[in-house]
């Protein structure tokens, strides 16, 4: 099984509040740095749990490029993709004592993949996961699409998970509902907050998963609906459970032996700090 995933990798600043941000003030906290990204996790998580991993992302030369590049080949993902001169994209991830997290992004120059940037040959795989990061500008969106084509056509499953809601909500559903008529996916990830912004019952996937937090998931198809509990878990840090999630439920299998691989990575995630295994 080799799975590619086309999107971001980036640096990921956890910190981990051990009180509430009070503003003009100072509050104590751990943070850590790691390699990050949506693309990135997903592939490392595959790789984790036996697939051959390819990330696809465009990164900057830069010191933070060299470092998360060097990362992800000692987790056995292959990185590809043009190195640009540029800053490689940070994400601040701020974890609250229940292990929630907030975002602030800084996708560096990942946004600025070409079409022509492509290489045919990274499309070579049994499931290309799209983030959905990478519709929401261009030129990534018009690559994206060209590896949705290539991939399919090379007969692959695309997978795209639909991203935060925020970054959603400022796109429009209406315009990313049309990207996703043209990507054609097999697979539609998606938050509850998500799949409302698209218009709830809109489904242009053979298979849907609704990621519900600690309330698990349900996954939807043409002739089945599943409603699966998570995995018991300590929650320390819940960034890049859904990615977790992602890579465990692409390797394959029943739709439910599917989600009950993916539940499983995304309890071990959420276990630990940070996004990678």
């Amino acid at each position: 099984m080799r799975i590619a995933a086309l999107g971001d990798v980036m640096l990921d600043v956890i910190v981990r509040l051990a009180e509430p941000l009070a503003p003009g003030g100072d509050v104590r906290a751990e943070t850590r740095t790691t390699t990050g990204g949506q693309a990135a996790n997903v592939a490392a998580w595959a790789a984790q749990l036996g697939a051959d991993a390819r990330c696809i992302a465009k990164r900057g030369d830069d010191p933070t490029g060299e470092l998360l590049a060097r990362e992800l080949a000692a987790r056995g993902v292959e990185l590809v993709g043009p190195v640009t001169a540029g800053a490689t994209g940070v994400v601040v991830s701020v974890v609250g004592a229940d292990g929630d997290r907030a975002l602030a992004s800084d996708r560096g120059v990942a946004t600025e993949l070409a079409p022509e940037e492509l290489d045919p040959g990274w499309l070579e795989c049994d499931v290309l996961h799209l983030s959905g990061y990478a519709l929401l500008r261009e030129p990534v969106s018009d690559a994206a699409l060209l590896a949705a084509r290539l991939a399919h056509a090379r007969g692959a499953r695309v997978s795209v998970d639909v991203a935060a809601w925020t970054e959603l909500r400022a796109f429009g559903p209406v315009r990313f509902r049309e990207l996703l008529d043209t990507v054609g996916p097999d697979v539609l990830f998606a938050t509850e907050a998500e799949w409302e912004i698209l218009g709830g019952a809109y489904l242009t996937a053979p298979a849907g998963v609704i990621k519900r937090g600690a309330r698990g998931i349900t996954v939807i198809s043409d002739d089945a609906r599943l409603e699966l509990s998570p995995v018991a878990a300590d929650v320390v840090d819940t960034t890049g459970a859904g990615d977790a999630f992602a890579a465990g439920f692409l390797l394959g299998g029943s739709l439910e032996e599917s989600a009950r691989r993916g539940l499983q990575a995304a309890a071990r995630c959420i276990a630990q700090v940070g996004a990678l295994p």
